[in-house]
């Protein structure tokens, strides 16, 4: 599972993702300053960890990580081929949902004006010119695909009847300019459901929105950025606040003294990117459980309603094949016992089988026979 981060050009994209994967390469300011997309591993800051780690000694400490792509920036006229567009497009569909960054900045870092591709700052602008070429995009992936279903549909083919149905439910929606996302979660027929996941809609992608802000802006109250909460609670999406220029910063320090006093410079409890790291991991439908011995305290990712087998396979195959049984506690009965003895003397350790659907945050041994 992985996001890719998207945005117009000059709305500070790549600059946020080279503070999220702490990269040191310098963003251009001209359109099309990334090309090829950039992929990166960002850890996902989880404080249960050092919890865990305060009652069991360990070696080391691996927290769970986020798949992130910097997709180069999208103009008007991508999904006609414009800027390399049908390239960006393209990486956008092998992703499983979007951070769009949408500019709620005036100044650049210093003061100095960046030249915005539309020469005006407007976020609501600018989130409709990416998604109506989304949504373009999905239109002419139905229209190249569509005669072809309806004649197999004819001839009685189930998978194409289901593709027929799909496209008729789609194409009234995408005339009318509005993305793919609310006709595909109201989809109950199985087959269908199956259709709409091989068809890859750039406009069902789940999307979180990156505010970024001017540095007197950090929490995201200004005009620009309320503009940009007010569309997103609309859609039923989120928005994480981000100062790029800020973040980079941040993500320079070393000593955690100084980390410490530039957050306190800005009242912040923590770096924006800690947020938005943690928003895009549950947008991807993402939770974490732990193993926790000498050797390792670790945070594994598995989808929300994965089964302990299933859990148990993301550490090796095997484990998935030859589950008998796991044995789970939580990071809270940790906290109050101290350690898995006196949990397990307290009657707190659980013992589930195959069927368990893990919980975000299960503490792991499991058992298994190959």
């Amino acid at each position: 599972m992985e996001a890719g981060i998207v945005g117009l050009p000059n709305v500070g994209k790549s600059t946020t993702f080279n503070a999220l994967t702490k990269a040191k390469a310098l963003a251009a300011n001209y359109p099309f300053a990334t090309i090829e997309p950039n992929v990166g591993i960002v850890p996902i800051p989880d404080p249960r960890l050092n919890i865990i780690q305060s009652f069991v000694k360990t070696q080391k400490v691996i927290p769970a990580a986020l798949r992130l792509v910097d997709i180069a920036g999208i103009v008007k006229g991508a999904s006609k081929g414009e800027g390399l567009g049908n390239k960006f497009l393209s990486h956008i569909r092998e992703v499983d949902a979007i951070l769009h960054v949408v500019r709620c900045f005036t100044k650049a870092p210093g003061g100095e004006e960046i030249v915005h591709v539309e020469n005006s700052v407007d976020p609501i602008r600018d989130i409709e010119t990416i998604e109506t070429e989304l949504i373009l995009a999905d239109m002419q992936t139905i229209e190249t695909a569509a005669p072809k279903a309806e004649r197999a549909a004819k001839g009685g083919d189930k998978e194409a009847i289901a593709r027929n149905s799909v496209f008729k439910k789609l194409m009234p929606v995408l005339n009318d300019a509005k993305p793919a996302r609310g006709v595909i979660a109201a989809l109950t027929d199985p087959e269908e459901k199956r259709v709409v996941k091989s068809l890859g809609m750039l406009s069902a992608k789940p999307v979180l929105y990156i505010a970024n802000v001017d540095e007197d802006d950090v929490h995201g109250t200004g005009e620009l950025a309320m503009r940009v909460r007010a569309r997103a609670k609309e859609e039923g999406m989120q928005v994480v606040p981000v100062c790029a220029k800020i973040e980079s910063e941040l993500a320079e320090l070393t000593s955690e003294e100084e980390l410490k006093e530039m957050l306190a410079m800005y009242d912040m409890q923590e770096p924006a990117l800690n947020s938005l790291a943690r928003a895009a991991y549950s947008l991807l439908g993402l939770q974490s459980y732990y193993t926790a011995g000498e050797k390792e305290v670790r945070a594994w990712t598995v989808p929300v309603g994965a089964t302990g087998p299933q859990a148990a396979g993301v550490i090796h195959t095997d484990f998935e094949r030859g589950y008998i049984r796991a044995e789970i506690y939580s990071v809270a009965d940790l906290q109050k016992f101290h350690s898995e003895k006196a949990i397990k003397e307290a009657g707190k350790l659980r013992v589930e089988g195959k069927d368990y659907v893990m919980q975000d945050g299960d503490v792991c041994h499991f058992l298994f026979n190959v």
